[in-house]
């Protein structure tokens, strides 16, 4: 296996590998959990987010043109109805699907992409649309110097579509001449990232964030694998 120097760009899948998605979910899927009937039902945290997986992926197929704040919200009053729970207020489906720009980064996020910037390219290849990735390059991810930003509403799909994957590696080639072969997809999701990267010809590096439930296979495929995007960088930095 080459090394990890001897790439030049790294396409990062934003939320699940550098933000916090699955706890920002959570976090937004409080108001309506306070609302639950008496006595108040529980869900464990693969409950939840099993269920918001599987609608997720059910209306980004029907609707691969929908940008991702809408389909949030329009997956809000199903996933609530499916988990028995009082239906919500539009104002409320609504809330939940602008709650994107406001989910945490993980806490080595930040740094390590600014020390990783010193070494690659740094590119945004995200199913969100782009005004919800702007309010979190605002927010939890301010300061960090990304060189080029596509996202689902660019591409017109969602990931794991290959067309996503493809339409970067021909942007990543005629803006900085980077080849296919010089590129490494950074990511978490087995679903969304790397089983799609494999099957167009991309290495990979795994993301492995502990405990993270949506987006895993039984089949993992990987060309390096860390638990955290800061282990990445100190494992390029010992390169």
């Amino acid at each position: 296996m080459t090394s990890l120097k001897s790439y030049k760009l790294l396409t990062f899948d934003v939320y699940g590998t550098l933000v916090d998605w699955e706890s920002g979910i959570l976090e937004a899927l409080q108001p309506a959990l306070s609302q639950a009937p008496s006595p108040p039902k529980t869900f464990t945290k693969e409950e939840l987010l099993h269920a918001y997986h599987a609608l997720e992926k059910s209306q980004q197929e029907k609707t691969p043109d929908m940008l991702y704040s809408d389909v949030l919200a329009t997956i809000h009053a199903p996933l609530l109805a499916n988990l028995g729970l009082p239906a919500p207020t539009s104002e409320e489906s609504q809330a939940f699907g602008e709650s994107i720009g406001s989910w945490p980064a993980f806490a080595d996020t930040v740094s390590a992409l600014q020390r990783l910037s010193r070494t690659y390219k740094l590119v945004v290849l995200s199913n969100v649309d782009r005004q919800s990735f702007s309010k979190t390059n605002a927010g939890s991810l301010r300061g960090v110097p990304f060189d080029l930003i596509i996202t689902a509403q660019d591409v017109g799909s969602y990931k794991p579509a290959l067309a996503n994957f493809e339409y970067m590696l021909a942007a990543v080639e005629r803006e900085f001449g980077v080849r296919k072969e010089e590129v490494l997809q950074t990511a978490q999701s087995q679903f969304h990232d790397h089983h799609p990267a494999r099957e167009v010809g991309i290495r990979s590096v795994w993301i492995e964030r502990p405990g993270a439930v949506m987006g895993n296979l039984e089949e993992n495929v990987f060309d390096w694998k860390f638990e955290t995007l800061g282990e990445m960088a100190d494992a390029v930095e010992k390169e």
